[in-house]
């Protein structure tokens, strides 16, 4: 089932989500929508409360990118209660884009490294450190899990820039190809 992706001005999108436990009412279909969702909408992440669910679930799926990265080959991966516990390495500058967010790139600095604690949809837990261009994905949609969305790492100067399209959000006129739950 393709869910609705919030868009910006929702309020799920602005509050810390909560940990679930092993009994979360259908997380398999739920995660196994998710994917769903994220694949239709050409994404490469998402993340609860992208769909209106105030949890810490997040998927992932680099396998899109396969031809370009055969590191990234059949990578789909679902995060529950992921949490950063450190951001390294170099800093990077990277265009962003987001599936709440129709239309607008920006490039946003984060650190190339990050260890981060989740369990799996096993509810196994895992302490890993991750780098490159999976640990950029995975603090964005980390992000998304704490109440931030990319935006929020802009300079005052680009929020300023791009202040029109977000209204234009706001009065729940986004457009994009993939279903969406407008502001009303």
């Amino acid at each position: 089932m393709i869910l609705p992706i919030y868009v910006y001005g929702q309020p799920v999108l602005r509050k810390v989500a909560e940990d679930i436990t092993p009994d979360y009412p259908n997380l398999k279909e739920l995660i196994a929508n998710m994917f769903e969702t994220m694949v239709n909408a050409d994404g490469v992440g998402l993340a609860a409360p992208q769909i209106g669910l105030p949890i810490r679930v997040v998927t992932i799926t680099l396998d899109p990118l396969s031809e370009d990265y055969p590191e990234f080959k059949d990578f789909n991966k679902a995060y529950i209660n992921p949490h950063i516990l450190e951001v390294g390495g170099e800093e990077v500058n990277m265009e962003e884009g987001c599936l709440s967010l129709p239309g607008i790139h920006e490039s946003v600095k984060r650190g190339n490294k990050i260890r981060v604690k989740y369990m799996d949809e096993n509810f196994i837990e895992h302490d890993e450190e991750v780098e490159g261009y999976l640990a950029r994905v995975m603090q964005h949609e980390f992000d998304h899990l704490d109440g931030k969305m990319f935006i929020d790492h802009l300079s005052p100067l680009r929020k300023q820039m791009i202040k029109g399209k977000l209204n234009t959000m706001l009065k729940g006129k986004a457009r994009s190809s993939y279903k969406m739950k407008q502001v009303k």
